[in-house]
């Protein structure tokens, strides 16, 4: 007994010995950074602009390979299933939140299958109106929507998506009556809400700016907690209704078996280009803020976030498509 009880002290200490000088060599081969979408678009881009400034800071090469599909499940897993060793690491937005209460058969476990890295930024989500629409604000809206039951149609780039959800929950919290139009991607949205066949749309505020911009669509409110450096003028859906807040997030993930050290070593290097004032203004021209977290805080956010959606998702019966 004696000499197990010493054999497992000498285990025990050699792998807290080991895991710090194991995250110090870290990386020790290529890092592949998976991107749950489809090349094109703003994760792209920050998935490459991760890629050349984490490849100056580690001096190993970190490829970027794309995964997509269902609503970036099948990214993610990818990320689940591999060595929990830090050289696979995932992007994740607001879906990796949302997803376990709108795809019950997800292949993984969200909080038990993977760990969080970091947040490394957040972008604003907008409601707009086709200027044809006779309301400015959200209170007009709501008032509209009384006034006319059953009229009003709002527009997203997909069912299950941060952008239904938002629309979801706020008609959860005010009573707003709404049908939600599903597209594939905003764009093909864009024409039908600008010209009236559809009333409303929830989009990131960067992407709808230049609409904006022009009066092609009309600003109601944000969804976040607090007003957008971007566009300060728009107000918040908190304004009106207090506690509203929807925010469309990025982050890292790992395995969820991959050393402490290793992840700790993730976020401090993360932490690190984030910090990079040439990094922060590419991020600030795709929309994005730049924001960090902890582990265990992003983890601890992950938790709550998927609670919350839970919720939104029993009470409105929202279904992914």
């Amino acid at each position: 007994m004696n000499v197990f009880r010493s054999a497992t002290l000498l285990y025990l200490l050699a792998t807290l010995l080991s895991g710090p000088a194991e995250a110090q060599e870290f990386p020790t081969r290529p890092v592949t950074l998976v991107v749950p979408n489809a090349a094109g678009g703003s994760m792209d881009i920050l998935a490459r602009l991760f890629s050349t400034h984490l490849e100056a800071l580690w001096k190993q090469p970190v490829l970027v390979v794309y995964k997509p599909g269902a609503n970036t499940v099948v990214g993610t897993d990818f990320v689940a299933k591999s060595s929990p060793d830090g050289h696979t690491i995932g992007l994740v937005v607001t879906s990796h939140l949302i997803n376990p209460s709108i795809r019950p058969n997800l292949p993984f476990d969200t909080v038990k299958d993977l760990a969080g890295v970091t947040m490394t930024a957040i972008s604003h989500l907008v409601i707009e109106a086709t200027p044809s629409l006779p309301v400015k604000t959200l209170s007009d809206l709501i008032a509209y929507s009384k006034k006319n039951p059953g009229k009003l149609t709002y527009a997203t780039a997909g069912s299950g998506s941060s952008m239904h959800l938002a629309g979801e929950l706020l008609k959860t919290q005010t009573g707003l009556d709404m049908m939600h139009i599903p597209y594939k991607g905003a764009g093909p949205a864009y024409p039908d809400v600008m010209s009236g066949r559809v009333d409303l749309m929830i989009d990131t505020l960067f992407s709808s700016i230049p609409l904006l911009d022009t009066g092609r669509l009309r600003p109601i409110a944000i969804t976040s907690s607090r007003r957008a450096q971007s566009w300060p003028d728009i107000p918040t859906a908190a304004e009106t209704v207090p506690d509203f807040a929807v925010l469309s997030i990025n982050g890292i993930v790992v395995p969820k078996a991959t050393p402490r050290a290793i992840v700790h070593k993730l976020h401090a290097d993360f932490s690190t280009i984030l910090a990079l004032s040439e990094l922060q203004t590419r991020m600030a021209e795709l929309g994005l803020e730049v924001v960090t977290m902890t582990p265990d805080a992003f983890d601890d956010y992950i938790r709550s976030q998927i609670a919350k959606w839970a919720e939104v998702v029993r009470v409105s019966g929202a279904k992914a498509e």
